[in-house]
């Protein structure tokens, strides 16, 4: 009784350790008081609240999909592979409308349930601990569907459709039309994408091609990426594609995948170069290039009449919907740093990306001879780009803060790239230089908010910032002077 006493006034863990060891109580007794919660469904980004779920950290999808062209049926197996954030009874994975076939845990079938169109809600056999590594794997089948509505000006995306296979542009909440996902920027995993197709169609994704086999009339291609990818990241693009390989001077792996419709494109043929140099030069302005291979995709035998013109940030081989000229390349390869190693951690951060990508372009026109980024900002500001009929005026975004709808507006990447050329202007050019390369090293592989990014900048650069960052990127209307 003493040594029962004694254990009450240690902490309950350790006292349900001690009264197993002295076979006292059961190791089920010793964990009956462990509180087990469901995990949220959703992460609260303030643009999309239930995108994402709690409760857990994904640290590598493998994605086992086969598609179809000529039934437009996708069939797929993930793998998961999460640890715990807290004491689990359940949790969740987004996937829109597909049709899941069965869920395990750990090796172990799982109940599963629908709640609207997006989740998944799972229900381990037996609580998952925290700390605690565990496996998930959920078979699935389904027509995947394009996404639409006002975020991309009313452009579709997600799963998109071509005459010869489909292509992926997952951003912002796209990952989810083609496997379940914890999918919000802020949990970042490692990818490994097999698909399989009919045989003589390819399947482009991100990262390298580490093999390729045939086997009863299908190709399938695997694919592996190394470096830690946002879901809306991920993508494949299926179909008929001339494929070239190279390597960059500095000894980057590139690939470049091209339709062969376009392949004689003078564009088409000078993508391929640009990414190199890209690649190469712009590391030396922002520091290395974050990722192990680099390139391309060309893909725009869209179904009729859909005809989409735009070039999507996908991680190491950005997707082009149109033949790109050359500040379109310098524009999505800057991507790899501002988006890609360096991911928003709410999507309210997205001038982030877009902003930089935006100054990039005209900082690369000023090193290769053409105008300075500032005269080329200066003119914007005069005369900035015209918006679409029924979107607020370019002058009317706040840019750090859009609202979902607004969230890729010009004026997020036009005022955005504005706002740091400014910020180049006013601290100087060797700060703004440090600030941008410091930025990306101390979040390398991880996210940045735009307080984070303020806050460094003022460190960096010995000034108060405050109303600067107000007047430029925090609040609507024109700027008072350039």
């Amino acid at each position: 009784m003493a040594i029962l006493r004694s254990a009450h006034r240690l902490p309950l863990a350790i006292a349900a350790v001690g009264a197993v060891a002295l076979g006292l109580l059961t190791p089920a007794a010793a964990t009956a008081d462990i509180r087990y919660e469901p995990g949220a469904p959703g992460l609260g980004d303030p643009y999309f609240p239930d995108l994402g779920n709690g409760g857990y950290d994904v640290g590598h999808y493998y994605l086992k999909t086969a598609y179809d062209p000529g039934t437009d049926r996708l069939t797929g197996t993930t793998t998961i592979t999460a640890t715990a954030t807290q004491n689990l009874s359940r949790f969740n994975l987004d996937l829109y409308k597909m049709n899941v076939r069965s869920v395990r845990v750990n090796g172990h079938p799982a109940p599963f349930a629908r709640t609207g169109e997006r989740e998944l809600e799972i229900t381990p056999r037996g609580g998952l601990r925290r700390q605690s590594s565990f496996t998930v794997v959920v078979r699935y089948d389904g027509v995947p569907e394009t996404l639409g509505g006002p975020i991309i000006f009313d452009l579709p995306y997600g799963f998109l459709h071509t005459r010869d296979g489909a292509t992926i542009s997952s951003e912002p909440n796209g990952a989810s039309t083609w496997f379940p996902a914890n999918d919000n920027p802020r949990d970042k995993a490692l990818f490994t994408i097999e698909t399989t197709v009919p045989q003589g169609l390819k399947a482009i994704s991100n990262g390298r091609l580490v093999e390729q086999w045939n086997s009863g009339g299908k190709d399938t291609f695997l694919w592996r990426e190394d470096r830690p990818m946002a879901t809306y990241l991920a993508t494949a693009s299926i179909g008929r594609f001339n494929v070239s390989t190279t390597t960059t001077r500095t000894g980057i792996q590139q690939l470049d995948a091209v339709d062969p419709e376009v392949a004689s494109d003078p564009d088409s043929l000078s993508t391929p170069g640009w990414t190199t140099r890209a690649t190469d030069e712009l590391a030396g302005y922002f520091g290395p290039y974050p990722f192990t291979s680099t390139g391309s995709i060309i893909e725009n035998n869209f179904v009729p009449p859909l005809n989409l013109d735009n070039a999507i940030e996908t991680q190491t081989r950005p997707t082009y919907q149109k033949q790109p000229i050359e500040k379109g390349v310098v524009h999505e390869m800057s991507h790899q740093w501002f988006g890609n190693s360096v991911t928003p951690a709410r999507w309210k951060d997205v001038w982030l990306n877009e902003g930089y990508a935006l100054w990039t372009e005209k900082f690369w026109a000023e090193k290769h001879g053409g105008q300075s980024a500032q005269d080329a900002f200066g003119a914007l500001y005069d005369s900035p780009p015209p918006i679409p009929p029924g979107r607020p005026g370019f002058w009317d975004v706040p840019t750090a803060d859009p609202t979902r709808d607004q969230m890729f507006h010009r004026s997020v990447y036009f005022r955005g790239g504005m706002a740091l050329q400014q910020l180049r202007h006013k601290i100087g050019d060797e700060r703004f230089l440090r600030l941008t390369r410091t930025w990306l090293a101390e979040n390398e592989y991880g996210n940045g908010t735009t307080e984070e990014y303020e806050a460094l900048a003022e460190k960096i650069s010995g000034q108060d910032l405050g109303r600067f960052f107000t007047t430029w990127i925090h609040s609507a209307g024109k700027p008072p002077a350039w």
